[in-house]
């Protein structure tokens, strides 16, 4: 199996382990009667690293659909090279550092990893121009 596509698959387990923890952090702030019913009052906004979970899970989300839309063309083309793979792993390994840099609320170095990230999936991209 190619890496990029290992990278993706391990992307997809990344997300739902974003989602899970971020459920289960809101699950905590909220309580379970939350959790289990209908959930249609209105809360205040989620804070802490509740809060900031959340906010990385959906920075998680802009960017994966298009990591995974390269990696499959690129595969499927078969574009793949070592610049693809070394894209791909720089993608997945960023975006798993993201995870606690963000809950932890660190500045700086989270953006830089975020920008490793991006340029992850611009390498990936690049192979398809």
């Amino acid at each position: 199996m190619p890496i990029e596509l290992k990278m993706l698959a391990w992307s997809v387990a990344l997300g739902l382990v974003h989602v899970l923890v971020g459920a289960a952090l809101t699950t905590h702030q909220r309580g379970l009667k939350w959790n289990v019913g209908a959930r249609d009052a209105v809360l205040p906004p989620l804070t802490g690293v509740a809060a900031r979970v959340d906010r990385a899970l959906r920075n998680f989300l802009e960017t994966f659909p298009f990591f995974a839309a390269a990696v499959l063309a690129v595969v499927a083309l078969e574009r793949g090279d070592a610049s693809t793979a070394l894209g791909a792993q720089c993608y997945f390994w960023a975006r798993l550092a993201y995870v606690p840099l963000y809950a932890a609320g660190v500045p700086y170095l989270r953006t830089v990893v975020w920008a490793v990230s991006l340029w992850g999936l611009l390498q990936v991209l690049w192979a398809l121009l």
